[in-house]
């Protein structure tokens, strides 16, 4: 029988429900528009130009690049709570303001807004303070899954939804969420412990770390890939599987719950039975796979369909895997750093991804862009294989040092 200590108190499963929660109702703001917008952005001004596209796409990315560090740090001085609010209502008003938006660059400025509410970091430092260590890697992972989890449901969700109100309204959509988020977090997440200054360390500590670094290029791979192909995947759909944006659904919907009957037992076997490198890498080296496929076999809509569902595999494990993983290598007195470390490259992936996916498509094809995203990911293979990846500790062993 497991003693009380293997187990988490109901004040941990409460605070790592609730903050996962919160991150997942922010980040439909980005994954609700990756199905449909670059259909909708060819009914707006300038929509017609795809570096124009990804540019809007990534913009988000590039203010999460910039504000985590400093919300990170803010979190420290003036409170978690209030740093997170302040994000979250920054977030609803970048959501409205591309609801209005008239044309691209109003709806570029609406991004730019939604980004600069970069909560990501305060959430993680939140969500620490909140479990004890022994525990802390499992909340990390439940926070991880929930942006996996987001992305998936928006995928099915999102072409939907476009249908029924449009992108003003998915937009509107977003902007509530963000702000219900605000009273999720009064009402559900236990009181945080009062602020306690910024401590001063050494951020090149925790930026040149050998594993911390190869963690942050995946996160960054990853998110770069994933708004990539995005950029282009939803027209392949429509000339290869003669789907209609509304109807994306129909392929968005089993892929999904297929992929997720396959993550979940792939996620347990990492965190209970001490396989998280050969998973780890069997994910990354799916991801290959899948892109290599969508280069080289994606002319029916079978196809397509199955290199989605093996991409929702793979991300969703990664993306649970990775905060867990910088968690547990990060210095103990540098958690808050390395967290906001990585929600930044993270941001950075989001922005390059959505970027560059746009200028390569627009200038090289469809196909250059999958090339790309294969390059991209056998690099953070070789990477990956050579990382430390952190022990399991005994539960006894936890329960001395917390």
């Amino acid at each position: 029988m497991a003693s009380p200590t293997d187990r988490m108190s109901p004040e941990e499963r409460r605070a790592g429900a609730s903050l996962a929660s919160i991150f997942a109702l922010r980040m439909l703001g980005l994954f609700l528009i990756l199905p449909v917008f670059s259909v909708y952005a060819k009914t707006l001004p300038g929509g017609d130009n795809l570096a124009l596209v990804g540019f809007a796409l990534g913009a988000y990315g590039l203010t999460q690049a910039f504000f985590q560090i400093p919300y990170g740090i803010a979190s420290d001085i003036f409170g978690r709570k209030q740093v997170i609010v302040v994000g979250l209502l920054i977030f609803a008003l970048g959501s409205f303001v591309a609801a209005w938006a008239p044309d691209m660059t109003w709806i570029i400025v609406g991004r730019v807004l939604q980004g600069a509410g970069a909560i990501s970091a305060a959430v993680t430092a939140l969500a620490a303070d909140l479990t004890r260590e022994e525990h802390r890697t499992k909340v990390m992972a439940m926070i991880g899954s929930s942006i996996g989890l987001v992305f998936a449901l928006s995928l099915v969700g999102a072409p939907i939804l476009y249908g029924w109100i449009g992108m003003g309204g998915l937009f509107v959509m977003t902007g509530v969420l963000a702000l219900a988020a605000i009273v999720l977090l009064f009402k559900a997440v236990p009181p945080a412990p009062p602020p306690h200054g910024h401590e001063k360390l050494p951020l090149r500590r925790v930026v040149f770390d050998p594993d911390l670094l190869r963690l942050n290029v995946g996160i960054f791979v990853l998110h770069m890939v994933q708004m990539a192909m995005f950029v282009v995947l939803p027209h392949a759909l429509v000339s290869h599987g003669g789907l209609e944006a509304a109807s994306h659904w129909k392929v968005y919907l089993p892929a999904v719950l297929v992929s997720f009957a396959i993550m979940v037992p792939a996620i347990i076997a990492a965190e209970r039975k001490d396989k998280m490198r050969p998973i780890f890498l069997a994910a990354i080296g799916l991801l290959v796979i899948v892109q290599s496929g969508l280069l080289l076999f994606s002319g029916s809509l079978w196809l397509l369909a199955l290199w989605l569902m093996l991409f929702f595999v793979a991300f969703n494990v990664l993306e649970a895997t990775l905060p867990s993983l910088v968690s547990r290598t990060a210095p103990p007195a540098a958690k808050g750093a390395a967290l906001g470390v990585y929600n930044t490259t993270q941001a950075l992936g989001l922005f390059i991804g959505g970027a560059a996916g746009g200028y390569i498509a627009q200038h090289f094809g469809d196909n250059a862009v999958f090339a790309a995203c294969t390059g991209l990911i056998l690099i953070w293979l070789v990477v990956a294989n050579s990382m430390n990846f952190p022990q399991r500790r005994p539960v006894a062993a936890a329960t001395q040092t917390a």
